[in-house]
């Protein structure tokens, strides 16, 4: 199957292409600014918000489905500033999206979306059926908005919304590089209130084989969380991660101080989001995580082993 993957750079892109060209799909690698190397393919530059430019780029490529991956986040910001730092992104999800479905000829589409956009609820573990957050932090609420019209355009390809956890893996935030591992080193990521936030992870790689198994099923559509098998709260996984990233024990601050300090999106970021559940991608992509729990993941990554932790 001829492939195209946008934003083939990023940090879920590196980890799909081999894997693409491992199960036999010729792959064309679209990326911003930067080539990259594709064994099964090859790989073309353009702007996804240059309309004319993009379907210039991608006229004879004639792909059977399109991995859109478009994002723009930076890889440090204040959370202060989360409508400003996501502005771009929010343009990729919405112009971006529309753009390549338009130069495209409207192949299928398989999308990254988010699992983390949910309304909070009983404190029960999300499935896709609950609606996103859309009165959530104001901040946040462009971003909602903009998943939404990711999710529009690519069901009006009959594709489907892979809707990711917080992504952990090379080049991101949890990376032993990654800036989210550098303010835990350095005991600036705290617990916010009781830390009964819950997050559900998955790793890059993971991200990518839920790509793989997406392409081989059509059927599939819709929206699907790939998310790992263990939705956690704040006060359980991040001790474990401050611990292998070689930091001290999380401060534990109240909700409106970190209010103050990292606004309302930030306090709401690390006290106020609920866990996804992946049984859907369990039975109708027949996907399992590889690490179905972050901190196997982490101990990859930063060559440890994890502690597993005593309280829930």
């Amino acid at each position: 199957m001829r492939v195209l993957v946008a934003g083939a750079g990023g940090a879920i892109g590196r980890q799909l292409l081999p894997l693409l060209d491992a199960v036999g799909h010729e792959t064309i690698a679209l990326v911003h600014r930067n080539p990259v190397s594709v064994e099964g393919g090859h790989s073309v530059t353009a702007d996804a918000l240059d309309r004319d430019g993009l379907a210039v780029a991608v006229a004879e490529s004639e792909p059977e489905a399109v991995v859109n991956l478009l994002t723009a986040i930076p890889r440090r910001f204040n959370p202060r500033q989360f409508e400003q730092a996501f502005l771009i992104t929010n343009r990729l999800r919405t112009e971006g999206a529309a753009n390549l479905a338009i130069a495209t000829r409207g192949a299928r589409m398989i999308s990254e979306a988010l699992a983390f956009a949910y309304a909070p609820g009983d404190g029960a573990i999300a499935d896709e059926s609950r609606p996103f957050w859309e009165r959530g932090p104001k901040p946040f609420r462009p971003a909602v908005r903009a998943l939404q019209e990711l999710e529009r355009i690519t069901a009006e390809t009959g594709g489907v919304a892979l809707r990711f956890g917080h992504l952990h893996g090379p080049a991101t935030g949890f990376a032993p590089d990654g800036g989210l591992t550098e303010e835990a080193r350095g005991g600036k990521l705290p617990i916010v209130g009781d830390g009964s936030g819950t997050f559900s992870f998955i790793h890059t790689h993971d991200a990518a084989t839920a790509i793989v198994a997406a392409l081989e099923r059509p059927q599939v559509r819709g929206a699907v969380n790939i998310v790992d098998d263990e939705p956690q709260p704040v006060r359980r996984w991040l001790p474990e991660f401050a611990r292998l990233a070689g930091g001290p024990a999380p401060k534990r601050v109240p909700a409106w101080l970190a209010r103050l300090a990292a606004g309302s999106w930030g306090a709401t970021y690390m006290n106020g989001l609920v866990g996804a559940d992946n049984a859907r991608a369990r039975a109708e992509l027949d996907w399992r995580p590889r690490y179905g729990r972050a901190q196997d993941g982490w101990a990859a990554d930063f060559g440890a082993a994890p502690e597993r932790a005593a309280a829930r």
